[in-house]
């Protein structure tokens, strides 16, 4: 399948130049002038990767992304006009994979397109933290060498928390991703297959798979048997 690059700038030279040097890659592209736009397509369609800038007007490039990682885990690379240390720590925080300064080259560009989808590619075959590994390929989840029996939905649940395994995850943010945009779930859904995974992990040896951030919301622990 084809790799789908979302390209999000207000600017339609900077729009056309990724898309000339993103299409001689061999990838295919979408174009959004500006975050709202992008946002229709994030969930209604596969997107492998968002070119994102940062400085545009109405929704900037931070809140865009912030926008998406309530519905998705999709990478996203900033293009930003301003090398500013600060621009980049909200970037990471906010869940950005990586940032290229404007101006910038094409073929730079490609390459670092290509390095972020190299390493999510590596993360979604195999996945690890702590004792815990999971493949989805095979629908496998190990606690330290021992297989967990996880349902479909707990699988992914699991799997959505490992892709960003430093982050504090909201309930919504995780039905989104689990049951999609429009789910009417509530959050006791999402609690009730903690339980599940906490007991099955336990089970293994690990009493810590899941951890609480009291008025947060979930992330994965430590998980050390």
């Amino acid at each position: 399948m084809v790799t789908h690059i979302l390209i999000v700038d207000d600017d339609p030279k900077i729009r056309d130049i990724t898309r000339i040097a993103v299409e001689a890659a061999g990838m295919r592209t979408t174009e959004a002038a500006n975050g709202e736009i992008a946002l229709t397509h994030i969930g209604r369609e596969k997107i492998d990767l968002v070119v994102l800038d940062i400085g545009m007007p109405n929704m900037d490039g931070f809140d865009c992304c912030k926008a998406i990682r309530a519905r998705s885990d999709v990478p996203v690379l900033f293009l930003t006009a301003r090398d500013d240390e600060i621009d980049r720590v909200l970037g990471f925080q906010l869940g950005a994979d990586d940032f290229v300064p404007k101006p910038f080259s094409p073929r730079e560009l490609v390459l670092r397109i290509k390095a972020i989808l190299s390493r999510a590619s590596a993360a979604t075959r195999r996945q690890h933290y702590g004792e815990l590994s999971l493949d989805a390929a095979g629908h496998v989840c190990q606690v330290a060498g021992q297989a967990l029996d996880l349902t479909a939905t707990e699988f992914q649940l699991l799997a959505s928390l490992l892709a960003r395994p430093d982050h504090v995850h909201d309930r919504n943010q995780l039905i989104q991703a689990i049951y999609g945009a429009n789910s009417t779930m509530s959050g006791r859904t999402i609690d009730s297959h903690v339980r599940n995974i906490r007991a099955k992990a336990a089970q293994a040896g690990c009493d810590d798979v899941i951890v609480t951030v009291h008025g947060v919301g979930i992330k994965l622990g430590p998980c050390n048997t």
